[in-house]
């Protein structure tokens, strides 16, 4: 295994730590006050927005900040790693190593999260959100600590390629690479081969299911369990809930049409599987999935139709809808009692997953 090293945790700016405070503070807040901060409640397509992410979506569209989509990408990725920082919270404690996976195409970064305390039941190799345009090893420091100290699982995070400097399919391979690199080293990761996962929020749910899909068509190992977070399945078309959730619940119908801008070489690749999984024509054969899908979200009804897809085609599949979550809930852990609880259902579907994973090679 290529050398890692351990590594050091940066002490938080003033401004992270007093943004965290000030979450931490309006979340701890009674019903009642939510909802007088927060307005009349916001009901959109039959569902209710929660008093906790109502809050935070005013004070967001209350802000005077420049959108993300209007930035270069470079100040864009410094802009989403600092609120991050303060939305998703205080990272977990976990055993961290910095790690480099050699690739054909070079090394890509990652980090590893190891659960203190006790043996690892498995594995989860972790793509972030952002588009595939922001987002980075920091950005999902939390979630990822999260996933590890709560499922009692290693998180392998990866910091793969990023458009527009390296678009379509460089993300797309080093996801692959990174996912056959850990099964490669897995006893020198210290887990069981057969309980590795994929994982994933937004643009990184697109990656897992890609990274389930190409491996399980090339006959080799593939993910013992897929685990999308409010994945983008299909940049082919836009559905109903980019209508009723374009604009004022984070991601919007403009940043997603930057997002692909920027990822895509031409419009046509849309169509490729390997960026619409959805658009795959056999899912067949594919690992067992855990879907999580909020509410009020542009790509809501694409990861419900990729998760009945998957039924569809015999695969066993857990549809978790979150009617009154917004994107991307399991990067916003700070936020409130909220999204804390939907990750840490996606945690313990983790850890059952491995789980029986390990259960059943030990028992064929």
């Amino acid at each position: 295994m290529s050398a890692s090293v351990p590594y050091r945790i940066a002490t938080p700016a003033p401004r992270v730590r007093l943004g965290r405070l000030a979450l931490k503070a309006l979340g701890g807040l009674p019903g009642w006050a939510q909802r007088l901060i927060g307005g009349k409640p916001i009901v959109i397509d039959g569902q209710r927005l929660h008093p906790e992410l109502q809050v935070l979506a005013r004070l967001l569209n209350a802000g005077s900040g420049t959108d993300l989509a209007d930035l270069p990408p470079e100040r864009g990725r410094a802009v989403l790693d600092l609120d991050a920082s303060i939305f998703g919270g205080k990272p977990r404690p976990c055993d961290l190593e910095s790690i480099t996976i050699p690739t054909d195409e070079g090394p890509v970064p990652a980090r590893l999260y190891r659960p203190s305390g006790t043996r690892p039941a498995g594995l989860v190799v972790y793509f972030h959100g952002g588009g595939w345009v922001l987002g980075s090893l920091d950005s999902h420091d939390s979630a990822c600590s999260f996933l590890a100290e709560r499922a009692e699982v290693c998180v392998l995070s990866v910091d793969y390629r990023l458009a527009p400097e390296h678009p379509f399919p460089a993300g797309v391979n080093d996801a692959v690479a990174a996912f056959r690199f850990a099964v490669r080293h897995a006893e020198d990761l210290g887990v069981d081969p057969s309980a590795i996962a994929v994982g994933g929020d937004s643009a990184g749910g697109n990656l897992a299911a890609v990274v389930a899909n190409t491996t399980a068509r090339t006959g080799e190992r593939a993910p013992a369990l897929q685990v999308l977070i409010v994945p983008a399945t299909d940049l082919s078309t836009k559905r109903a809930s980019y209508r009723h959730f374009g604009d004022g619940y984070f991601l919007t119908d403009k940043h997603m049409d930057w997002y692909k801008d920027q990822y895509l070489n031409d419009a046509g690749e849309a169509l490729d599987p390997r960026v619409s999984p959805l658009l795959a024509e056999d899912l067949s054969g594919l690992p067992p999935a855990y879907v999580a899908v909020a509410g009020f979200d542009v790509l809501r009804d694409e990861g419900i139709a990729y998760a009945r897809r998957l039924r569809e085609a015999g695969v066993q599949t857990v549809l978790r809808v979150h009617p009154d979550l917004i994107h991307p809930f399991s990067a916003a852990l700070g936020a409130g009692r909220a999204c804390s609880e939907a990750t840490l259902e996606i945690a313990t579907a983790i850890r059952f997953g491995l789980a029986h994973a390990s259960l059943e090679r030990s028992t064929s």
